[in-house]
């Protein structure tokens, strides 16, 4: 449980940039005389999914003008006091080294202070708990990658259990696993595609997520490939959209559009495909109705059925499946309908 924590108003030249953060510690060990304000919003992977379409330096400009313009932060940022007096930025440390940049460099405005919530010797679970709440499911979350980077460390560094991460920023633990397996694969698997030169593109994180559902990877082995072609794929954009890897073990399995989707990618690959053959009737459906009638028909399903799609995961009716929870999923969780 975190403490409430004070409100109150901080003098900069005392607080400590947290050191200790996975997201900045090799970054602070590389550069240990004093990292920019940019440097180090680039070390924490400060741009979130509003920003995409921006370069980081982009967004980082557009924090420190915004700072500049309100003539300070609105939201505080949050200090652990040690049991020695010392005051270590838990979530904040750019906004804290803009502040200290702009007195450096006489920018005009009171930059000696900073608005802080202040916690009293809070444990390493509890900062933890912070961090989460903050960038993965709070007002300011960081991109996809990002915060699959921070699960990764949390899960392999700091030996968290999955139940523990999930306490912390909710979900599924299904979804957690999936998060830290597409990180560890994406890192294996795509940035040796890149090379030393190639420019790692953390957008193409989700189609990594992808590869993590059912059915997918057995696919890939089926057909006689591995995750390193997977990973090229990615790279030579012949899975795009990302969400065409959803669609890829049925192209695998046929010839045709295998053939196709080598040489020109998923795309001109899937229109070569059956398309499922829907009646009128389902089509014209309400969704509460295809629901009701999808709730029956599986509570129906004889066994040998399920035995069947279970030994099938890269199937139609298998991935067909997997689909329909996927976008379930979504739309139950946009509709706040989810459990």
């Amino acid at each position: 449980m975190v403490s409430a924590g004070t409100h109150t108003s901080v003098l900069v030249e005392e607080i400590e940039l947290d050191r200790s953060n996975p997201r900045i510690r090799k970054f602070l060990e590389m550069y240990p005389q004093d990292p920019t304000p940019e440097q180090i919003f680039l070390a924490l992977g400060a741009g979130n999914d509003e920003d995409m379409g921006s370069s980081t330096s982009t967004t980082f400009e557009k924090l420190k003008q915004s700072i500049i313009s309100n003539g300070g932060i609105i939201q505080p940022i949050i200090l652990n006091k040690r049991k020695d007096g010392s005051l270590v930025c838990v979530e904040g440390n750019t906004r804290v080294a803009l502040y200290k940049h702009f007195t450096r460099t006489n920018v005009k405005g009171n930059w000696t202070h900073i608005p802080s919530l202040v916690h009293d010797e809070i444990d390493e679970a509890s900062v933890h708990a912070i961090r989460l709440q903050v960038h993965l499911v709070g007002p300011r979350p960081w991109d996809p990658y990002s915060k699959a980077k921070y699960l990764f460390e949390l899960r392999t560094q700091e030996h968290l259990p999955f139940a523990t991460i999930v306490d912390y920023c909710g979900g599924r633990q299904t979804e957690v696993v999936e998060t830290i397996n597409a990180y560890s694969d994406m890192e294996e698997f795509y940035r040796p595609v890149l090379g030393e030169d190639g420019d790692f593109d953390t957008t193409r994180f989700s189609g990594f997520v992808e590869l993590q559902k059912s059915g997918i990877k057995q696919a890939i082995t089926a057909a006689g490939f591995d995750l390193t072609d997977f990973a090229r794929w990615i790279h030579e954009n012949k899975l795009y959209p990302l969400q065409k890897v959803r669609v890829l073990p049925r192209i695998l399995r046929n010839d045709k559009a295998r053939e196709i989707f080598l040489k020109h990618g998923a795309r001109k690959a899937e229109a070569v495909l059956e398309k499922p053959d829907l009646n009128r009737t389902l089509q014209e459906a309400e969704i509460g109705q295809l629901g009701r009638a999808l709730v029956n028909r599986i509570a129906s399903l004889p066994y040998e059925e399920q035995q069947r799609i279970r030994a099938d995961p890269g199937g139609d009716t298998a991935q067909a499946l997997v689909d329909a929870q996927s976008e379930l999923v979504k739309l139950l969780e946009w509709l706040r309908l989810s459990s």
